[in-house]
């Protein structure tokens, strides 16, 4: 059952506030299942090599009894996994694992699995304990599977990414990091979600494009999603929500031809078609934040700009899924594109961002429009914050995760 009241409004961090501000709860909550952090799989790229693949995440909250979600989504056919090993990693520029820390993963109690096409699986928990911040290390071994990867350019630091061994076989167990090559920034293979039993009391999932996949975040800082997810960590421990990262750079929020990739394989599925297994189907979703749509309204070689009744009747349809599930939905503005006042593309935009503000489709709203955009020029991202016409640097990712109020969330 969703509650609903009078909306308020905070214009210093342009923001409207409505139902969701009602959502608090007491700092005594019984540990649980939430998602610590995510990363969303894009589509098949070739075929695993002979070689292991250790891949690196950074979780957003504190938990135990870990487990790791292996994903062949897009695959045509069905993926072995011979060995999945676990461990913590002090730095991302090494392989190397914290001494006594690996553990080797089971899934249904069996060391090997094997995931149909289109299919998840989550292991066994795992006696592994972490923090906000903490990097996860999975070794994965599976030569000759479909290769269903996330693999866009990361922000600067913190990078999610994963090294390759350097020879052939199983390397998972080797805590040294001896057995494995470089450093690949932004590439993944098939994990894409990881869980944990933890006092925080749910999970808020980021679901968007390049702006929160953290594509061009330059300058030295995080993501808008790990600003905000360090800000929650402040709170007590009951009180606090995990941060998943469901961002695709180049993703659409509208059923249509990806605008610049005629094959598909770039971009992810439009976010209806990947809502229940990037969202829905991730433990402890309480939240869902939406940021999404440049991509439609500014169009490509390979599909014309979306109008916006077609923008607002996907984020409508995306709102009624998320609520049918039981869940709250935060609706964000779409950030200035550079294009022309008065043109086509801009007025789309315009229309688009008052119907997020004042449809009252989505539990809370946030004007990430009015928190980025440049008071000379709103068609535009001030000079300091942006990367280029369409994304912020790492600066404007810092004022983006700081202009949230955290109300929207219950906190």
């Amino acid at each position: 059952m969703r509650f609903r009241r009078t909306a308020g409004v905070l214009v210093a961090c342009g923001l409207l506030l409505s139902p969701a501000t009602a959502d608090a709860t007491t700092s005594g909550a019984l540990p649980h299942a939430v998602t610590l952090t995510e990363s969303a799989l894009q589509g098949v790229h070739g075929t695993a090599p002979d070689a292991t693949v250790r891949n690196v995440l950074t979780v957003t909250g504190t938990g135990t009894a870990l487990r790791v979600r292996l994903s062949n989504p897009f695959g045509g056919t069905a993926m072995t996994v011979r060995s999945v090993w676990v461990g913590l990693q002090p730095s991302t520029n090494s392989p190397a694992l914290v001494p006594g820390s690996n553990r080797r993963a089971t899934f249904g109690f069996q060391r090997s699995v094997t995931i149909p096409p289109g299919a998840s699986v989550w292991s066994n928990p795992l006696p592994l304990s972490v923090r906000r911040g903490d990097h996860v290390a999975v070794s994965v071994y599976a030569p000759g599977a479909p290769v269903n990867d996330h693999t866009f350019p990361p922000p600067e630091t913190d990078t999610p990414g994963s090294f390759a061994s350097a020879g052939p076989g199983d390397t998972g167990a080797d805590e040294s990091g001896s057995a494995f090559g470089a450093f690949k920034p932004g590439v993944l293979w098939w994990a894409d979600a990881i869980s944990a039993v933890s006092p925080a009391r749910g999970t808020i999932v980021t679901l968007g494009d390049s702006i929160t996949d953290g594509y061009n975040a330059f300058g030295g800082g995080p993501r808008w999603t790990d600003v905000l997810a360090a800000r929650i960590e402040t709170r007590p421990p009951g009180r606090r929500l995990t941060v998943a990262n469901a961002g695709i750079s180049g993703n659409t929020v509208s059923v249509q031809p990806n605008p610049y990739d005629p094959t598909g394989q770039c971009c992810g599925p439009p976010a209806p078609l990947r809502l229940d297994r990037d969202v829905l189907s991730l433990p402890g979703v309480r939240y869902v934040l939406l940021l999404e749509g440049t991509n439609d309204l500014g169009g490509g070689d390979n599909a014309p700009p979306a109008p916006a009744a077609q923008v607002i009747a996907a984020m409508r349809t995306i709102a009624g899924r998320v609520h049918a599930a039981g869940h709250k939905i935060v609706g964000a503005t779409i950030l200035p594109m550079c294009n022309a006042a008065g043109s086509a593309k801009e007025q789309a935009r315009l229309a688009v961002n008052e119907w997020i503000r004042t449809s009252g489709t989505f539990d809370a709203t946030l004007d990430f429009d009015a928190a980025l955009r440049d008071p000379a020029d709103p068609t535009v991202i001030r000079a300091g914050w942006r990367s280029d016409c369409y994304h912020p640097n790492a600066q404007g990712d810092r004022v983006l995760g700081d202009s949230i109020d955290l109300r929207v969330f219950g906190l």
